[in-house]
């Protein structure tokens, strides 16, 4: 094109420039998001905190994506140990667009020692008592936002009304093919696809999921979610299934 000495520097400026508009359009969008972070700890085991698990592997998930999927922009809701209100996860997926959502969290439960396994969530209705209490745990998180009352328009972490996903089936289908790479990929407990209704997924617009790595007070699972092994295993795991997704 350069050597048509036909056609003015200024025409063929325009048309890259157009071209370039053209790809970036079409580039596919992911969010990676972090759950918790900064004054947020989430979920606390015997020598470890989520905040930092599900930071390891989201920037494990990213790297994997960056590396070897060219045409994927990945925005991260948080690189490092800040907090991020749960409106502004939300807020950063739609501002960019995104074609999908991702989430990620590391269980907890009540008892001293906690069960095996990990789970994918999307939005829904609650189908059981435990996927409440989970929902409840991960929503929890506006009461340290001020003003969140007024902010989330008397949205209560407690209650079990939420909006029903127009993105439904994409959100499930992937979190089935999550659930079977940590199954297939990293050997772990499958304990299915569920849905509750987390705020996050609430109020993004393309389709997600929210992850539970797995429960940090099991001691042998808090270990394996603060090794590379494990971190690299479970991000891997959710890169396949993205990878398979859009395919």
């Amino acid at each position: 094109l350069c050597h048509n000495q036909s056609i003015p520097m200024n025409r063929i400026a325009l048309i890259l420039a157009l071209l370039l508009s053209s790809l970036c359009a079409d580039a596919y969008t992911l969010v990676i998001d972090a759950g918790h972070g900064g004054k947020d700890a989430g979920a606390v085991g015997r020598t470890s905190k989520e905040k930092n698990i599900n930071l390891s592997v989201a920037l494990a998930l990213g790297k994997m994506v960056e590396d070897n999927c060219p045409d994927v922009k990945v925005i991260y809701t948080r690189k490092k140990d800040v907090f991020v209100a749960l409106d502004e996860r939300a807020n950063i997926a739609n501002r960019a667009k995104a074609d999908l959502f991702i989430s990620i969290h590391t269980n907890s439960t009540p008892g001293k020692t906690g069960p095996r396994g990990a789970e994918t969530y999307t939005l829904g209705m609650h189908r059981a008592a435990d996927n409440l209490e989970v929902a409840k745990r991960e929503n929890s998180v506006i009461t340290l936002e001020s003003n969140y009352e007024q902010k989330y328009e008397g949205f209560d972490p407690n209650s079990s009304e939420l909006m029903q996903d127009r993105n439904m089936a994409q959100s499930v289908r992937l979190a089935r093919m999550v659930q079977e790479q940590f199954r297939v990929t990293a050997k772990r407990l499958d304990k299915g696809v569920h849905q509750a209704g987390f705020l996050v997924l609430r109020a993004t617009s393309m389709p997600g999921v929210l992850v539970e790595l797995g429960y940090i007070n099991n001691p042998s699972e808090e270990t394996y979610l603060n090794t590379q092994a494990g971190i690299a295993a479970m991000a891997k795991s959710i890169y396949k299934a993205i990878v398979a997704y859009r395919k």
